[in-house]
């Protein structure tokens, strides 16, 4: 057996929460869970969206966005706009972004007919609006994006990395890229969205982006971090074994 093939028989590298670089974002709309989430250290910010606000039932975008920042005053967190007019994106991200200091203004990088968000991202920049630019998923993208916020206020480039990998593309090395396509803007920063596993925050800080946005259900995987394999092996064999026994199969 070569080494190379003895290497992924055997892992020799245990990951660490701790040793993580890559900053850890709550995905949710859920706000007893992100209060719950918002209390952990290794919680960085938080985010959320209108298709995540509607599963859960919320109605009143703006009550429910003021409820969020009342608790978490300390942590960014980004509100996206829900129209598909540049002037009407406008005037909603200028009032999200007054809603705090710690608000992010999350905007589509087109509109629903595919035109490019860019002119308006670049006003809003200059108007110093901080920016969570959502939905890209191209290297073309990240570069005309990352051009109209410039040298402006803090901003996230968020790319759906999760979303790229469900269409058989690997991510990484586009977002590997994306994370030097930013390097020049040390007021941007790269977000991996919508990860699918756990796997992903490690991929993540691996190549040097700055943020992932994690939804809770991956997030609570936290704990099974280094955990040893054999450990984990016997409790999925007695899993399966208590499981026939209490469904009471016999052959």
């Amino acid at each position: 057996m070569t080494a190379t093939a003895a290497s992924f028989v055997t892992p020799s590298i245990i990951p660490s929460v701790a040793a993580l670089k890559v900053k850890v974002f709550a995905d949710g709309a859920d706000l007893v869970g992100m209060v719950e989430m918002a209390r952990k250290p290794h919680i960085a910010g938080l985010t959320t969206n209108p298709t995540l606000m509607r599963k859960v039932g919320i109605t009143d975008y703006r009550a429910f966005a003021k409820q969020v920042l009342a608790a978490i005053p300390d942590k960014p967190i980004s509100f996206e706009v829900f129209c598909d007019d540049f002037a009407e994106m406008e005037r909603q991200a200028l009032e999200i972004a007054s809603w705090g200091p710690n608000v992010y203004a999350k905007i589509p990088v087109t509109n629903c007919a595919g035109e490019p968000a860019y002119g308006l991202i670049r006003r809003l920049a200059a108007a110093g609006v901080k920016q969570n630019v959502t939905a890209m998923m191209t290297l073309e993208q990240v570069r005309a994006v990352s051009a109209a916020l410039g040298g402006g206020p803090a901003a996230y480039v968020s790319v759906f990395a999760g979303r790229v990998a469900d269409t058989g593309r690997d991510p990484v090395p586009m977002m590997a890229e994306a994370v030097r396509v930013l390097k020049p803007f040390p007021n941007q920063e790269l977000i991996w969205a919508s990860p699918r596993e756990l796997l992903n925050i490690f991929q993540a800080d691996e190549i040097g982006c700055h943020v992932i946005t994690v939804t809770n259900d991956v997030l609570k995987k936290l704990e099974l971090v280094g955990k040893d394999l054999d450990a984990y092996s016997l409790e999925t064999v007695k899993m399966f074994y208590t499981d026939a026994q209490a469904a009471g199969f016999k052959l």
